[in-house]
């Protein structure tokens, strides 16, 4: 299939695209400029991505640049993983904002795309949204960020049903992963590298952490689904279902075999539940039917943080 996907050059994006293109799928990406022009952990990504799609650079969601693409293009699904995500842990982010830039111009691109081969639609959603995964009640959004995740889909959906578009929505939980933003694994590594005790503040949140690479396979497998599909979907697939406190071990247990490292952990008695305590995908997913194996992707991030540190060979 001949795939347009927004949002490529994040970590998400990056493993999205790889997987798609692996799959034997037509990859176009626009970006907002070219890959050298990025920086960092985002210029890694966008050279992958460039490896194995088509860059589109110099052009956003709805602008005139993308109006243009689709225009003269035809695409058999529309993966719409793009958000605004700037200070997205921020109660000042700016939900309104946010979403006028996830949605501009959405009902022209639609129909501009709907008018030829068009078969669906997949948005990328979060956990974290209002009303998304299971947890404690009520189920509210965790940040504006999360609102404005909600919104957007509302925003797709409503366009889509008008239109005629099957939708599919993925909903992401926790993925970590090689070329991830300095998050939680890379802190735990990070102070471990250095020889000291890693603390955990918040143990006893119950969340959902999952491979990205396991996690961009069934998104493959949810876009292709959707191709054919005759009816609109949501999935969310379940990852390591554990507390932040278990999620910790688990890693620090796999880190140490791999690296030698001591991998210490000090769980804190927790004080700050300014989250949710529960939340979590429900989809149960088949590992082996995607084709992957958990070993290998804890070697390979292994060895991602083996060259990310200067670590020797265990």
């Amino acid at each position: 299939m001949k795939i347009l996907l927004t949002g490529a050059s994040s970590f998400s994006g990056m493993w999205i695209a790889e997987k798609l293109a692996a799959a034997g799928h037509e990859v176009v990406a626009p970006l907002r400029s070219a890959p050298a022009a990025y920086d960092g952990l985002r210029g890694i990504r966008a050279a992958r991505v460039a490896a194995v799609a088509e860059i589109v650079p110099g052009i956003s969601f709805g602008d005139d640049g993308f109006i243009g693409l689709v225009k003269g293009r035809d695409f058999d699904v529309l993966v719409h993983h793009a958000a605004r995500v700037t200070d997205y842990r921020s109660l000042d982010f700016d939900v309104t904002g946010a979403v006028a830039d996830n949605t501009h111009r959405l009902r022209q691109v639609l129909e501009v795309m709907s008018g030829r081969s068009l078969k669906a639609v997949v948005a990328t959603g979060s956990v974290f949204e209002n009303d998304a995964g299971a947890g404690n009640e009520p189920r509210e959004a965790f940040s504006p960020y999360g609102l404005s995740k909600a919104l957007t889909y509302q925003m797709i959906r409503f366009w889509c049903g008008r239109l005629g578009i099957r939708l599919g929505k993925f909903m992401i939980a926790n993925p970590f992963g090689p070329y991830e933003e300095p998050r939680f694994c890379n802190y735990l590594l990070k102070t471990w590298v250095k020889g000291d005790v890693a603390g955990v503040n918040t143990p006893r949140y119950l969340r959902d952490n999952i491979h990205v690479d396991l996690m961009a396979l069934a998104y493959t497998d949810f876009v292709e689904t959707m191709a054919s599909s005759q009816v609109d979907r949501i999935y969310g697939p379940m990852g390591y279902v554990e507390t932040q406190g278990a999620f910790a071990e688990r890693f620090a247990a796999r880190m140490r075999e791999r690296l030698g490292l001591a991998c210490g952990l000090s769980l804190a008695e927790q004080t700050d539940f300014s989250e949710p305590l529960a939340r979590v995908n429900t989809c149960h997913i088949d590992p082996a039917a995607l084709g992957w194996s958990e070993s290998l992707a804890w070697d390979g991030l292994a060895a991602y943080y083996r060259e990310q540190f200067g670590l020797a060979a265990n």
